[in-house]
C-alpha cells in the first residue's frame, strides 16, 4: 500500500513539475528580465519588465542604429579630444585619429569601446548631448516610452535609464536593419578597412559569448557598470520565429557576469519549448457582412485589413477567441476599404491584438427611384 502510494506521490510530483516547467522559465537570477517575439512584440515571459533601471552598454544597440541611419558610414570621423579621454573599455583612439564612421561601428558592438562611443556620437549629432536627444527621440518613436538616454556609451548617469521591455523594442527595431545585423555577428574584423591618413590599424574580437552558446544566436548586446551590473540582450532566430531576451541587473560577481547569459538562454528555451507561431487572421479574410441604412445595396461584405501571426503554447491555440465589433447598421454612403469595425483576438481574456474590419465595397446613398425599385422588389 505505501509502495503504491509513494508511486502515486512521484507521479503526481512529475506532472506538476513537468507543467510548471511549461509556464515559467526556471529561476531567473536578473533584477529585470523579459522574452519577446520579435514580429509581435509579444510579451512570452517578463519580470519587472517595465520598472526603470541602468542598462550599461546595452545602450549602445541605440547609439550604433541611429548611426546607421544617419546615412554617414563613409564619412570620416576625426577623434576629439573628448572621445580620446573616455574610460575604458576602450579603443585608445588618439586625439586627431580619423577613422571611418562605418569602421567604428564594430569597435562600438563587438568591444563594447566608450571613446568610439563618443566619437560617434560627436560626429553624428554634432554632441554628445544632442546625439543623445536623437537616441531618445528614437526610442519615443519605437515605442520605447520608458527610456532616457544621457550617455552615448551606457556609462551611468542620473538621466540615463531604460526597462527590459524597452530595450527588447529597440532590438527589435535594430534587428530589422540588416547592417547593424553584420556588424553584430561579425566575429572579427581590422579597422581601418579603408586606409585613411592619420589613422590607425586595430583589430577587433567579438566578444559576445552568446553567439556560441546557443544555436541561431544573433548577438546583441552585453554590458556592466556598477550601477547597472551584468546585463544583456540577446536574440535568436530559428524555427520561423525569432525571439529576444533581456536580462538587467544579472549580478554585480562573476557570477552576475554569466548569469547575463544564462538567464536568457533559460528564457529562450522556454520560448522555443512551449510557443509556436501561428496564423490567427489573414489579409482580405471575409468576417461576415453588416446591413447598411439608406444604401443602394442592404448590407456589405467585412474584410479582415491585416494578416495577423501570434506566438501561441497548445493550450493557447485551442482556446484563441475572436471578437467582432461593428455597428448594427451603416449609414450610406460608405467607401470601399472604408474602416467599419474591429475585431480583436483575445486569449486567456487579454486582447493581443487589434484589427480593422474594412468595407468590402462602395456603397453609394440610395436616391427615390432605388427605395422604389426596393419597394416594388420587395
Amino acid at each position: 500500500m505505501k509502495k503504491k502510494f509513494g508511486i502515486s506521490l512521484l507521479i503526481t510530483l512529475l506532472l506538476s513539475s513537468s507543467l510548471y516547467a511549461s509556464e515559467v522559465p526556471g529561476t531567473i537570477y536578473s533584477k529585470g528580465s523579459v522574452l519577446i517575439e520579435k514580429e509581435s512584440k509579444r510579451v512570452l515571459y517578463e519580470k519587472n519588465a517595465h520598472e526603470k533601471m541602468a542598462m550599461a552598454s546595452t545602450t549602445k544597440i541605440m547609439t550604433c542604429i541611429v548611426a546607421i541611419e544617419s546615412g554617414k558610414l563613409d564619412e570620416i570621423v576625426t577623434v576629439s579630444g573628448k572621445a580620446a579621454r573616455a574610460p575604458k573599455v576602450k579603443l585608445n583612439l588618439k586625439t586627431g585619429e580619423k577613422q571611418k564612421l562605418g569602421d567604428l561601428l564594430y569597435s562600438l558592438m563587438l568591444e563594447s569601446h566608450n571613446d568610439t562611443a563618443v566619437a560617434i556620437a560627436e560626429h553624428v549629432g554634432g554632441s554628445v548631448e544632442e546625439f543623445c536627444a536623437m537616441m531618445t527621440e528614437k526610442a519615443k518613436a519605437i515605442g520605447a516610452e520608458n527610456t532616457c538616454f544621457e550617455t552615448p556609451n551606457g556609462l551611468d548617469g542620473q538621466a540615463h535609464y531604460s526597462t527590459p521591455y524597452d530595450m527588447a523594442l529597440i532590438a527589435a527595431y535594430a534587428l530589422d536593419n540588416p547592417e547593424f545585423v553584420k556588424i553584430i555577428n561579425t566575429p572579427q574584423i581590422e579597422i581601418p578597412t579603408i586606409q585613411v591618413e592619420g589613422s590607425k590599424k586595430h583589430t577587433l574580437i567579438n566578444k559576445n559569448r552568446f553567439l556560441s552558446q546557443y544555436e541561431g544566436a544573433e548577438g546583441v548586446k552585453t554590458g556592466y557598470t556598477s550601477k547597472a551590473g551584468h546585463c544583456f540582450v540577446g536574440a535568436v532566430k530559428k524555427e520561423d520565429m525569432e525571439l529576444i531576451g533581456v536580462a538587467l541587473g544579472a549580478g554585480w560577481d562573476s557570477k552576475g557576469k554569466s548569469r547575463k547569459y544564462t538567464d536568457v538562454i533559460k528564457l529562450m528555451n522556454y520560448g522555443y519549448n512551449n510557443y509556436k507561431k501561428y496564423k490567427v487572421l489573414d489579409k482580405g479574410e471575409e468576417k461576415g457582412s453588416v446591413k447598411v441604412t439608406n444604401g443602394k445595396v442592404e448590407d456589405v461584405t467585412l474584410y479582415v485589413d491585416e494578416t495577423v501571426i501570434l506566438p501561441l503554447t497548445e493550450h493557447e491555440k485551442e482556446t484563441i477567441e475572436l471578437k467582432k465589433t461593428v455597428t448594427d447598421e451603416l449609414q450610406a454612403p460608405i467607401d470601399e476599404n472604408q474602416v467599419v469595425g474591429k475585431v480583436e483576438v483575445i486569449c486567456d481574456g487579454e486582447v493581443l491584438k487589434k484589427v480593422d474590419l474594412l468595407a468590402g465595397q462602395k456603397v453609394d446613398k440610395a436616391n427615390l427611384l432605388d427605395k422604389l425599385k426596393r419597394f416594388f422588389q420587395k
